[in-house]
């Protein structure tokens, strides 16, 4: 640290009491002055020839012996005293931490040139001038300290001389950084001994952003402005400053690490969450999108405004194909009954897909056709990516009890459009809300599970769907279906002849029309029994058999002949007719009613059947 000694004679100032401080001297003192709850019996001559202010006091009071009141000097009775050993050419070191004070407390008591050659502050300027500005970490100690004295430091430029010191620093080429800077970091191979290299002389490359550390110690209004100070002066990489508002938000915003803030004065973090989304890059991707989400969790807490919630829930929309599940999670407001602020995350989701709309906008107004419209400009991966994070959100905010389904149903069709090769999330995502909503009703049920393609179901969700008790009779049996037309698409052969009841059943899309007349809508909307459970599982060892003849696992012959006889099973509908005689189904409904089948599926679509395996009735 830099300091300057001023003066040469010894420290001669000593206490006499409560707050009395006087100078021992054959001559007898003959002023007083007041500073606050301090006394000063001191000497006229030394402090009048050097200061204006006392001079003018002294010339308008009267009182005898004469007394003075300054109680609003900057820096109280410490800065005066200081003032006052100069004055009196005692010995007196400035440094980093009084520089500032002793600054403004001699503009205060008017000690310029104009008084005296070489007066105090014009000593002081020289010192902050050619030594305090020039250091990297001193810079930073008297910006600090400015703070307690504003406005008068403003008002003396000493704030901006800082910040402007600091931004240059901050700037200058990393190759000539030579000064020493806190940088928390591993350490290097060389600062191991484990460099086969090094030949004792420490060689180490100055990182791009070995001045945030030092930063984090600023206020946030002073933090801002020398951000900004350094943006105006250099071109910075949206990573550096990236580094610079994460390190000050985990260091200023305690808890926000874990999305929420523990704690401490809320009307300071909601300055520094502001002021952080504030400084943030405008380039895309520049900040990370978990980084983004904590910095929204902490605006929500905290109370932000609407304009910094609305510009966060923007930039998360924009890059949220990059969140993961753990980072969605938004804890609700007080007093609301829900675990998780859902309604946050359907606003990020609507930003997401407002990228597309506004790209088709934009298309229309420079005059395109309407079929020359160049597409959205999300890819089909992000698209994916997003779908695939919304059914895993869905997953894990299923688990609590309060949550509507209609909150449930609003979020996951607002990425139903995505084109997705698999279900499986969803389904996973509808198992566990079922599971913790046992009492919804036959039609919430319904409509949750209309949600679900049963035909983009991999063979193990198949099989787990296929027992699962809670899904009602109509999606069990249209998985079974979907599951033997693949079967039959991979074996090559066609599909088998359904009862009408069950065409019926399969003719509309994801299970929404009618069955046949003799089973209405409630039953097919019932949960399957335990009885009907069973008929299915029988049909899905069958389809299991199929798929090890057709794998050629060098089976007997006897094996073969079991997997014949399976097969014909499985043709001749009589699984299907159980099942359907369980309802009570007659005429119609028969095996020898259905003459035409539904189609057989896309050979692409079709997976490998696995072993049926002992299974919970829950997806985890």
């Amino acid at each position: 640290m830099k300091f300057m000694k001023l003066g040469s004679k010894p420290d001669s100032f000593q206490t006499d009491g409560n707050n009395v401080r006087y100078v021992a001297a054959d001559l007898e003192t003959d002023i007083i002055v007041n500073v606050g709850d301090s006394k000063f019996h001191l000497h006229k001559f030394p402090l009048l020839s050097k200061s204006a202010r006392l001079q003018k006091l002294a010339n308008t009071n009267e009182s005898k012996p004469l007394e003075i009141h300054i109680s609003d000097i900057p820096g109280g009775p410490a800065a005066f005293e200081i003032c006052a050993k100069f004055c009196y050419g005692m010995t007196v070191i400035l440094n980093a931490y009084n520089v500032v004070v002793s600054r403004c407390a001699a503009e205060y008591l008017g000690m310029h040139e104009s008084i005296e050659k070489g007066n105090l502050i014009y000593k002081i300027d020289v010192f902050l001038n050619s030594s305090i500005f020039h250091s990297w970490k001193d810079s930073i100690i008297v910006l600090q300290t400015t703070k307690s004295l504003l406005p008068v430091s403003e008002d003396l430029k000493l704030v901006s001389q800082c910040i402007d010191s600091i931004a240059t620093k901050a700037c200058v080429d990393v190759s000539k950084v030579d000064w020493s800077y806190t940088y928390n970091r591993k350490k290097l191979a060389e600062e191991n001994g484990n460099d086969p290299n090094w030949n004792g002389v420490r060689n180490r490359q100055v990182p791009k952003d070995w001045w945030v550390e030092e930063l984090c110690e600023l206020e946030i209004d002073l933090f801002k402005r020398v951000l900004m100070g350094i943006k105006t002066k250099a071109v910075l990489s949206g990573e550096v400053i990236r580094e610079a508002l994460k390190a000050y938000a985990y260091r200023r915003l305690p808890g926000f690490n874990k999305g929420m803030i523990q704690g401490g004065d809320m009307a300071k973090h909601r300055s520094t969450v502001d002021a952080i989304v504030w400084l943030l890059p405008a380039e895309k991707g520049s900040v990370s999108c978990s980084f983004l989400l904590k910095l929204l969790k902490a605006a929500i807490y905290v109370n932000s405004g609407e304009t910094t919630k609305d510009e966060m829930v923007k930039r998360i929309g924009q890059q949220l194909e990059e969140a993961s599940v753990n980072d969605l999670f938004i804890q609700a407001a007080e007093g609301e009954a829900t675990m998780y602020d859902v309604n946050a995350v359907k606003r990020i989701v609507e930003e997401f897909l407002r990228k597309d709309q506004t790209a088709e906008i934009q298309s229309l107004e420079e005059g395109h056709e309407i079929q020359e419209r160049r597409p959205g400009i999300l890819s089909d991966a992000s698209k994916l990516m997003v779908a695939k994070l919304v059914d895993g959100y869905l997953t894990e905010i299923s688990k609590d009890p309060n949550l509507p389904l209609s909150r449930f149903v609003d979020l996951a069709e607002m990425v139903s459009g995505f084109s997705r090769p698999g279900h499986d999330g969803l389904y996973r995502a509808i198992d566990m809300f079922l599971k913790e909503h046992p009492g919804i009703s036959k039609s919430e049920r319904k409509r949750i599970c209309k949600l679900m393609d049963c035909k983009k179901l991999s063979v193990e969700a198949c099989m787990h769907a296929v027992q699962n008790e809670r899904l009602p009779l109509r999606v069990v049996v249209q998985v079974l279906f979907f599951e033997q037309v693949r079967a039959a698409a991979s074996s090559g052969t066609s599909t088998p002849d359904l009862p009408k009841g069950m065409k019926d059943l399969n003719s509309g899309s994801h299970g929404s029309s009618r069955s046949a007349t003799t089973y209405t809508e409630e039953d097919w909307d019932a949960v399957a029994s335990a009885e009907e459970l069973r008929a299915l599982k029988g049909e899905l060892a069958s389809l299991r058999l199929a798929s090890s003849e057709r794998n050629g696992d060098g089976k007997s012959n006897v094996d073969k002949a079991a997997v014949s006889k399976m097969r014909g099973l499985l043709n001749s509908k009589k699984v299907f007719a159980k099942l359907f005689s369980s309802k009570g189904g007659q005429g119609e409904n028969s095996g020898s009613d259905s003459s035409g089948s539904l189609g057989s599926a896309n050979p692409e679509e079709a997976a490998k059947s696995t072993p049926l395996r002992n299974r919970r009735h829950s997806v985890s």
